[in-house]
């Protein structure tokens, strides 16, 4: 620890006020589409207050109120669900807190913006760790807040740490901006590269029914597989993950050998299509390899099993374009939860179809760009997490006193 430095609880240093838990709480029957903003984890996004996407209370429900109202340099902590979210209070102006929600005031010792870099830090998630309770939904009291430890200098070190944080942190959000954009770039060249690939046919191309072209078959009625009939091993039972994250480990369920019997004809092969049938990743579609082990769909998948006409990848592909991708949600009968529609609807669907040859030259261009998308996915992506990682480094720095005018060299160098 420098000189000059102190270490103090939270409690110490800062204010608490936890939200109105009484009578006059308000629940969501007395919110109104404008009046006092009423603030809850939803709100707090990276250190600020979204006030555009915010809900409201009448002004005689916030004089109700007996404590949990807001003032301008108030920080916001969330203390369940968003656990460690939190939000800065930069304007003057009525509101009040959820209660899942804790104002911190800092005292005259502490800047707001020194306490918001803390809150940032890998040195409060350890508070928050060591601190939290619950496993599913983990939570924290405002008590076990006030015993969180952190390090601070006088004021004026404070303001030119913060002072530096901002400039550094101003660089690193420019550049994890341009690298996002980046990202998305590459992603919608080879979207938009295999939306051509079927837009742009040629004359010779022949127009096929999708039902001249596979075998379908529908995952089993609920009531012939229930989980009451899984084993512990023998055949697999494959689920709509497999077809949605293209990947076939991590199997659940098994069934044993009379039931797989029952159920042949649900039997996945090497080079079947099988398709998500429903919810938001309905139409999402994964190829069988080679040498998984033998098994069933469930009910949540259809299975295809191109002829002779259609190349498997050629088919993949154009599943993945976004002009199968419509077609299917528009079939799905616009319901909150979208299903696949009947194998009868299915098979009318029609979609362009060259020759074999053709089909496979379309194919080595698509994983041609696909591959070169993954390099740039991977590089764009290291270089987030540098970046991220840059933040947290600088933050360390901050909280050790070891944070100097220097850290503009490696901060140059990680957003170049």
């Amino acid at each position: 620890m420098r000189e000059g430095w102190k270490i103090s609880t939270l409690g110490e240093l800062c204010k608490f006020e936890n939200g109105d838990r009484g009578k006059n709480y308000p629940g969501r029957k007395a919110f109104v589409p404008s009046g006092i903003p009423f603030i809850n984890a939803g709100h707090l996004d990276d250190g600020k207050i979204d006030w555009q996407g915010m809900d409201f209370i009448p002004q005689n429900r916030y004089d109700l109120l007996g404590n949990g109202k807001v003032q301008k340099f108030d920080l916001l902590f969330c203390l369940r669900g968003s656990l460690g979210k939190f939000g800065f209070v930069d304007r003057d102006i009525e509101g009040a807190i959820a209660s899942s929600l804790v104002i911190v005031r800092p005292s005259e010792q502490l800047e707001c913006d020194f306490l918001a870099a803390y809150f940032r830090s890998a040195l409060c998630a350890e508070m928050i760790s060591k601190y939290a309770n619950g496993a599913a939904q983990p939570n924290l009291s405002a008590k076990s807040l006030k015993e969180f430890q952190i390090p601070f200098p006088p004021i004026p070190e404070q303001k030119r740490i913060v002072a530096i944080l901002d400039e550094a942190f101003a660089g690193i959000d420019t550049a994890i901006a341009n690298t996002e954009k980046n990202l998305a770039n590459a992603r919608e060249l080879f979207e938009s590269y295999l939306l051509s690939a079927f837009e742009n046919k040629d004359e010779n191309w022949e127009v096929k029914k999708w039902g001249d072209l596979c075998q379908f078959v529908r995952g089993p009625f609920g009531g012939s597989l229930k989980k009451s009939m899984f084993k512990d091993q023998g055949y697999a039972v494959y689920e709509q993950k497999h077809a949605i994250h293209d990947h076939f480990n991590q199997l659940r369920y098994f069934i044993d050998e009379n039931k797989f019997k029952e159920m042949k004809r649900f039997e996945v092969k090497s080079g079947d299509i099988i398709m998500s049938c429903s919810g938001v990743t309905l139409g999402r579609v994964a190829i069988i390899p080679d040498n998984i082990p033998r098994g069933i769909i469930n009910q949540a998948l259809l299975k295809l099993t191109p002829n002779k006409l259609i190349s498997v990848h050629f088919l993949k592909y154009w599943l993945r374009s976004k002009i199968f991708q419509d077609i299917i949600f528009k079939h799905s009968g616009g319901a909150a939860i979208p299903n696949v529609p009947s194998a009868k609807i299915l098979k009318e669907i029609v979609i362009p179809l060259p020759c074999l040859k053709e089909q496979e030259q379309i194919v080595n261009s698509i994983e041609m760009l696909l591959t070169e998308t993954k390099r740039l996915h991977a590089i764009y992506q290291q270089k987030l997490n540098s970046l991220k990682e840059l933040k947290q480094s600088l933050l360390q720095k901050a909280f050790s006193g070891e944070l100097t005018a220097e850290a503009d060299k490696l901060i140059d160098e990680a957003v170049a």
